[in-house]
């Protein structure tokens, strides 16, 4: 079957791969469509730590079911696909904390993935995916990363105002689901193209040379109660801790690979709760998948560009040194 293998830093290849076997309590799904991630783009740029070349990448999918293996889904059965492969008795994971499992594993980065004609997935990791769009399947995962950062932060509730630094998909994911937790939120980004589209989509948005003006400051007032950083920049992220107010919340949402370096006697003067947030769970795929039904999501407005799997050599490579105007990029299988 066909995949698309990075084969080594900034180098895609479409290769023939056998499909792979079909495993116990592993169903075997027809790739419909792929969302391209960050991670995505960090890989095939040779910055992602860990990740052993080559390897079939891409882990926002979406497709439908060819052999149910015993599992109850039916042949042709639409699902979203939760990436995460999980050992299921580590702590985390008897804690229903999946997402962050000792020994987690994520399809397309440590396992090989579902940018190609099937994979196989363990039957927990499917979730039907019923009216909506295959399209819009594929963009669940990354949303989800946004809807579990909002369900983590228990600061943030109706009424409150939230910042989110960076908005990049993970960041917009924040935003949207912020904003339907009931919050009045406010974004900052660097990049002018990301700037107008977050604007579009309805949020007040700043640049950081904006963030010493009247407009802001009437958002900031002391702090803001609960702050997300979605950037993964170093300078951003230790930035970030200062617009919180005193008793406030701060969830770093973003990944790099770095040190965070805070000056204790701003976090101890706030009383300030800092957090991870790492990935998604199945309620929050669930709530990404809700919004979606009920039209609290512009999907349309997301998924910006769309490729072929025929076409991603070329595509990919041209969008990861000119994300211009770029939010979503769906390829079809």
């Amino acid at each position: 079957m066909r995949a698309i293998s990075c084969v080594a830093p900034n180098q895609l290849a479409l290769v023939e791969i056998p499909r792979p076997e079909l495993k116990p309590g592993w169903v075997r799904v027809a790739i419909r469509h792929i969302g391209i991630c960050g991670t995505d783009y960090h890989i095939f740029e040779g910055n992602f730590p860990y990740f052993e070349y080559p390897r079939v990448i891409g882990h926002e999918l979406s497709g439908t079911v060819v052999d149910a293996n015993g599992a109850d889904f039916s042949v042709g059965q639409p699902v979203v696909i939760n990436p995460y492969l999980t050992c299921g008795t580590c702590p985390a994971c008897r804690e229903g904390k999946t997402n962050c499992c000792e020994t987690l594993k994520v399809v397309g980065v440590h396992a090989p993935g579902g940018m190609a004609e099937e994979i196989v997935m363990p039957a927990a990791n499917l979730y039907p995916a019923g009216e909506l769009s295959l399209r819009d399947a594929a963009m669940v995962e990354f949303l989800a990363i946004g809807a579990h950062a909002i369900r983590r932060t228990a600061e943030l509730k109706p009424g409150a105002r939230a910042l989110v630094v960076g908005s990049g998909p993970i960041g917009l994911g924040v935003a949207h689901f912020a904003r339907i937790a009931g919050a009045e939120v406010t974004v900052v980004d660097a990049a002018p193209d990301k700037i107008a589209a977050t604007r579009e989509l309805g949020f007040a948005t700043f640049s950081p040379d904006q963030l010493d003006g009247a407009e802001f400051a009437g958002r900031r007032l002391s702090g803001f109660d609960a702050v997300f950083d979605s950037t993964g920049s170093i300078r951003a992220m230790n930035a970030s801790l200062f617009h919180t107010r005193n008793g406030g919340a701060y969830t770093l949402v973003g990944v790099i690979k770095g040190d965070l370096v805070f000056p204790d006697s701003e976090v101890h003067r706030r009383e300030l709760t800092i957090r991870a947030s790492r990935n998604a769970q199945k309620a929050d795929f669930e709530d990404v998948m809700a919004a979606m039904r009920a039209g609290r999501i512009p999907t349309d407005r997301l998924a910006t560009h769309a490729t072929s799997m025929d076409d991603v050599p070329s595509s990919m490579p041209a969008w990861a040194h000119d994300r211009t105007g770029l939010i979503k990029a769906i390829v079809t299988v």
